[in-house]
This record gives structure tokens, sequence and C-alpha cells, in this order.
């Protein structure tokens, strides 16, 4: 039994592929992978660094080093998130068979 594909099962097929290929790609585009782990480390960083005793801060000379490294881990992420949204990733263009000839 073989099967024979129309033009158009074949075009409607190789479009939904193209969806779900720029889907991942935007998916899986490492500024969002690296710019959420930034957020959440530097929330939890940051929360460490409210509530450190005094004890901690003496530890870093009066700094208090986990409240400023937690503050700019955060601004790091949203930085990584917001260039995902100002210039979001762009999937190659397919060409279309026999094109190049």
């Amino acid at each position: 039994m073989s099967e024979s594909y129309s033009e158009k099962d074949v075009q409607r097929q190789v479009s939904e592929l193209e969806t779900k290929s720029a889907t991942a790609a935007r998916l899986f585009d490492i500024r969002r992978i690296i710019g959420g782990l930034f957020v959440v480390y530097g929330v939890i960083v940051t929360i460490a660094g409210i509530v450190a005793s005094d004890a901690d801060i003496d530890k870093a000379e009066g700094v208090n080093i986990n409240l400023w490294t937690g503050l700019g881990m955060l601004v790091l992420g949203v930085f990584f998130l917001a260039w995902l949204k100002i210039r979001p990733t762009v999937p190659p263009a397919v060409e279309p068979e026999g094109a190049g000839d």
C-alpha cells in the first residue's frame, strides 16, 4: 500500500514543521535560560542579603555582599529577558525546494 500525498498536504506539513521549529527556537533561546536563572538566583541571594546578620556583614568588612550581588544578578537577569523581548529570535528562512536551480 503506497500512500500518495498531494502537493497541498506536503505544503501543510512543511508549514506545521516550520511553525514548530520557530517555537522551539524561541523556547530554547539561551538568553531566556540565562536570564531566568540569574533572576531566580538573584532573588535568592537578595533575600539572603536582606536577612543577613550583623556577624555576616562584619565578615565582609561592613559590606552586605549578598544584597549587592543579588541585586546585580537581578539587573543582569532582567537585562537578558528584556533583550529577548526587544530582539526576539528569528529562525532562519527555509528555501523552497528547487529554488537554487
